[in-house]
Order: C-alpha cells, then sequence, then structure tokens
C-alpha cells in the first residue's frame, strides 16, 4: 500500500491538549513525542498520556508514530515497552547510528510480543549514521528489524559535524543525497527533518520545495501552521497526475503491449516513466484517500 507521508507532525506527549488537537489536523501523519519536546520530570506523564491517546484511537487515517528517548538515556526501555504495547503504525528512534542499535530495539520489541505491523523509522542525526546510511538501510533485510525508513535530522548532524545550518543547505546536501540513495537501494522511505524557524514562511517553503526535489517523500513538521504548505509542495500537480494517466494509458494500449519506448505527445517515452508514473498516480489518489 502507498501512503502519503507528505507532512509529519511532531506533537509533544506532555500536552494533553496537543494530543488533543492532533485527531483534527490535515496531516498526513501525527509523531506522539517523548524526547526533546518533553522535559525530563514530565517523560513519564508523557509516556501515560500517549498510551492512553493511541488507545482512544480517533486519529483516522493519519499515520501514528512514537517517538521514543534515545538509547543512551535512561528512559528508553520504558518508552519502547508502552510503545510496543500501544500499538502504533510505527517506532521512531532518534540517534541511531549502528547496526547494533537497530538490534536493541528489534530485540526489545520481539521480548515484548510487539505486534509484527508495528514499524521501526531511524533517526538519522549523527556523522557515524550518515557515513554508515547504508549499512543501516541493508538491516531493513532482516525482518526482525521492522525498519520503514529514515528521518533526516539536520540540527543533530549540525552539532555534531559543526557544518553551518544556512539557508539552502548547500553543505549538507551530499549528506542528503548520500542518505536518500542508500534508502532507495534498500526500498525504504526518508523524510526530511523539522524547519526551526516557524514565522518564516518562504523559507519554509523554499526547504520544502528542496527537499521534494532532492527526493524525499514528505517532512516532518513542529507547528501545526506548516502542514498546509508542506501537504501542497509535496503534493503531485494536477497536471503530473493527468500525464502519469496519459503515460499508463498509452502503455496499455494492445499495439503498445510489449513495446519498451513509444512516442506520445510527440516526444520518446520508456516503459521506466511508466513506472514512475505508476507510483505518481498511486500517491495521488492515497491523497485522495486521505480526505484532508
Amino acid at each position: 500500500m502507498t501512503r502519503p507521508r507528505r507532512s509529519l507532525l511532531f506533537m509533544p506527549g506532555s500536552n494533553a491538549r496537543a494530543l488533543e488537537k492532533a485527531r483534527t489536523l490535515p496531516a498526513d501523519g501525527i509523531i506522539l513525542d517523548l524526547e526533546d519536546s518533553v522535559a525530563p520530570d514530565a517523560k513519564a506523564v508523557a509516556r501515560e498520556q500517549i498510551a492512553k491517546a493511541v488507545a482512544a484511537k480517533g486519529f483516522g487515517k493519519r499515520e501514528i508514530l512514537i517517538r521514543i528517548n534515545a538509547l543512551d538515556s535512561p528512559w528508553w526501555i520504558d518508552d519502547i515497552t508502552m510503545a510496543g504495547k500501544a500499538q502504533p503504525d510505527g517506532i521512531l528512534v532518534p540517534k541511531i547510528s549502528t547496526v547494533d542499535d537497530l538490534n536493541a530495539v528489534a530485540d526489545r520489541l520481539s521480548d515484548i510480543g510487539a505486534q509484527a505491523s508495528i514499524r521501526v523509522w531511524a533517526m538519522i542525526e549523527t556523522a557515524r549514521a550518515v557515513l554508515d546510511a547504508d549499512k543501516l538501510a541493508a538491516a531493513s533485510k532482516d525482518s526482525e528489524t521492522r525498519l520503514a525508513g529514515f528521518v533526516f535530522g539536520p540540527n543533530d548532524i549540525a552539532r555534531e559535524t559543526r557544518i553551518r545550518m544556512k539557508p539552502g543547505r548547500a553543505a549538507m546536501i551530499p549528506m542528503i543525497t548520500h542518505c536518500i540513495l542508500a534508502t532507495r537501494a534498500h526500498g525504504l522511505e526518508i523524510l526530511d527533518g523539522p524547519y526551526s524557524d516557524i514565522g518564516n514562511i518562504d523559507g519554509f517553503a523554499e526547504e520544502c520545495a528542496q527537499g521534494r526535489d532532492l527526493g524525499f517523500d514528505g517532512k516532518t513538521l513542529i507547528h501545526p501552521s506548516q502542514i498546509d504548505a508542506c501537504n501542497a509542495i509535496f503534493t503531485p500537480p494536477e497536471a503530473e497526475v493527468a500525464e502519469a494517466r496519459k503515460i499508463i494509458a498509452a502503455f496499455q494500449l494492445p499495439e503498445n503491449a510489449s513495446r519498451g519506448a513509444i512516442q506520445l505527445d510527440g516526444r520518446m517515452v520508456e516503459r521506466l516513466h511508466a513506472e514512475m508514473a505508476k507510483r505518481t498516480i498511486a500517491i495521488a489518489d492515497a491523497i485522495a484517500a486521505m480526505g484532508h
């Protein structure tokens, strides 16, 4: 099943009102957070509130992820135990750097008998993770890891590497493309990290468009005001969807059934374009099914 992941919004697990509001927002997914947005003395309350929120359902077709605390924290075992029992769509794990990290998560989920449908998402936030992105993505071949994809974390990478976060992210593009190639080589998804300057609407739109053009499947967000622009930018334009349908229809004609390339509206179109067109249509149809 193709699932739209244009916009995944972080919501602090310690804020009960935010958890309630998440059910009404037009994001494709909600990330119920136990990490950065939750103070140390509020972790236990956040854990309890997230468990209740997921059990109460009411999120419609939105994908629900729970972000736990990092594996070097004192909270992650309690976090993942709760998350595994709560049965969200996925668990987002910060600062994954090695395959051993993925295996530690897999072992814990296995120990508590977590449903096989719960996927794991790895946050790529360290220099080691970027360097070993291919190894991490390749670990998805072991179904025990449950690995569905990466979330690129530019802020933590900038902090660790001393690469400056500038508009346009020129210095980070080699790392971004490296991680995107790793996911595509192993059939995984990848989401862009959040844009912190909430008030800069134009800067946000530019970064969304850049992320889309680099190949991200969508973007993680830190404020509801960012959802509509993000959805619009990551939605295939109507003209592109219409063109995709035309390409598929042309290749389905009996006279083109065995041909690798055809002429369409005066240009050559290959079967690879038909494969790309199928994905465009699948995403467009999935977005329409979301109903927002």
